[in-house]
């Protein structure tokens, strides 16, 4: 199930004023570099948790409908934007938002037929069904401060180990199980 990226969010989790006083960096040398590893922490955290952290939008393509369950990661989902899909005879329709209801309690979400119905038939074809919807917390200010300290302290140790090679020998950052213990109660599992 390929999911894209319609529109990233507008802001990141942690400013760049908290990742300096984190790091304890004084001047703007390296202002770019820390930006790119807040971004960069922000999307393993979102990969590694199955999460959105920030509002963004999402397009999940599929080739057929399921049975029953359109299952939609990057939790929690706000808002289904649209489902667009192929009939049988190649016109692309949009479903209408009555005949699907979304399960944003359950995580991953859900997306179902509403009471009474079904999915349409859809043409067979590659991603011949199109979901996209809105997810994340909202603001930097609504996501846990639990993956916020995770990412200062990923941040942090990317800082320290910039070079993959110190004199000859590889660095690899070690397992930090208290650190990563702190993504542990909003990684998503598979139904």
């Amino acid at each position: 199930m390929p999911y894209v990226l319609v529109t990233a969010p507008t802001a990141e989790p942690v400013t760049l004023a908290e990742a300096k006083l984190h790091l304890r960096v004084d001047d703007n040398a390296d202002d770019a570099l820390i930006r790119a590893l807040i971004t960069a922490a922000r999307q393993h955290a979102e990969h590694d948790t199955r999460r959105a952290l920030v509002t963004q939008t999402w397009k999940l393509a599929l080739d057929v409908f399921p049975e029953n369950v359109v299952t939609l990661d990057h939790a929690p989902v706000s808002t289904v934007v649209s489902v667009v899909y192929t009939d049988p005879d190649g016109v692309n329709k949009t479903l209408d938002a009555g005949a699907y209801q979304l399960d944003a309690i359950t995580e991953p979400c859900r997306l179902v037929p509403a009471y009474g119905n079904s999915w349409p038939a859809t043409r067979a074809q590659v991603n011949a069904v199109a979901v996209t919807y809105t997810c994340g917390y909202g603001n930097p200010d609504s996501v846990p401060e639990s993956i916020k300290r995770w990412m200062l302290l990923r941040i942090g140790a990317l800082y320290e180990n910039r070079e993959e090679v110190l004199t000859g020998r590889a660095i690899t950052l070690a397992p930090l199980p208290f650190v990563d213990a702190l993504l542990a109660p909003y990684r998503l599992l598979e139904f």
